[in-house]
């Protein structure tokens, strides 16, 4: 039960509540006011510290989770950006309408029919990808890029290296990552994939042997589920030869912050926000990496039933409550 300390901790503030809780006569404290000190030691760094919470279990401050890098532009650079940005808005907008006026659900999503969502063909189709590596973060020494191939695809091309600053952190050391944009309307209205009709990722790749980790973001309603992300591996061979490797979603596993959660539900494929590729150096796998892109699509696979590959752990709450 929370006492006046609590209130005046969560109204004030830790340093305000403590010079205002000592002020208090002896009587108003008494031999309860030491029991509940002694849980307030315990419970403050989760209920008040807004440091703490910041990087803690059931609240994030931002969506980068402890990554982000805040600019602040005046008010005369906002105006100028944003006019600056006018002519592609309205594009989008034009976009948006022709693509309503001319879907078709019965052209759209044809049994066996892969429908392309990410090509690799121009210029522009790289720049809808971000590259990021440990060197971004001041966490390691690997390099990475999204180029052009000398064929016409794109590729992703790097080097791994596990070894770590003497200041850095060696947590996230050994790692490149490419992640698509996220996906928006005109005028910076947030948007989805919606691929709701589709149970299977296809990819025509050319790789190097390694294995690659495939991340589908898919946003959820609460803060909480910011950082949520989907995995699946993907098997690469070496050689000249390409491979189209089609996985199902149902395979697709939940995962916060690289830590695999024991509650798992299948992919919420209307509300897909990114899509990512990320290559490590752990076990010793050092050195250059090469990963070719084809296309990215999804399709419906007729033959497919299975809903989802895992166990989600649910009892009924008689049972989980007893």
């Amino acid at each position: 039960m929370f006492t006046l300390r609590h209130r005046w901790l969560a109204v004030l503030g830790r340093s305000g509540a403590e010079r205002q809780y000592h002020g208090l006569t002896p009587m108003c404290k008494g031999a309860a006011g030491d029991r509940d000190r002694l849980l307030v030691r315990q419970l403050e760094p989760n209920l008040v510290r807004p440091t703490v919470l910041a990087s803690g279990l059931f609240w994030e401050r931002h969506r980068k989770g402890g990554y982000q890098t805040e600019q602040r532009a005046s008010t005369k650079d906002l105006i100028v950006n944003g006019l600056k940005e006018l002519r592609t808005e309205f594009a989008l907008f034009q976009q948006e309408w022709k693509e309503k006026l001319e879907s078709d659900p019965l052209v759209v999503f044809r049994p066996g029919e892969i429908d392309v969502v990410f090509g690799f063909e121009s210029q522009p189709d790289l720049d809808r990808w971000v590259v990021t590596t440990d060197r971004d973060h001041g966490e390691g020494y690997s390099q990475a890029a999204l180029e052009r191939s000398p064929a016409g695809f794109g590729l992703f091309h790097g080097t791994l290296e596990s070894r770590v600053p003497k200041d850095g952190r060696i947590k996230r050391a050994g790692y490149a990552n490419i992640k698509s944009l996220r996906v928006r309307k005109s005028f910076k209205r947030d948007a989805f994939y919606d691929w709701s009709q589709y149970n299977t990722l296809v990819l025509k790749v050319r790789g190097d042997g390694r294995s690659y980790l495939i991340n589908l973001t898919a946003e959820g309603y609460y803060d909480i589920l910011w950082n949520d992300i989907y995995h699946y591996v993907l098997y690469t061979r070496g050689g000249p030869h390409w491979q189209v490797a089609k996985i199902p979603f149902s395979k697709f596993f939940l995962a916060s912050k690289g830590r695999v959660q024991d509650q798992q539900g299948p992919v919420p494929l209307n509300r897909i926000t990114n899509v990512g590729f990320s290559v490590g150096s752990r076990g010793g796998h050092e050195g250059s990496f090469r990963l070719e892109f084809d296309f990215i699509g999804v399709e419906f696979d007729p033959s497919h039933q299975e809903e989802f590959a895992y166990e989600m752990y649910r009892q009924p709450k008689y049972i989980v409550a007893t």
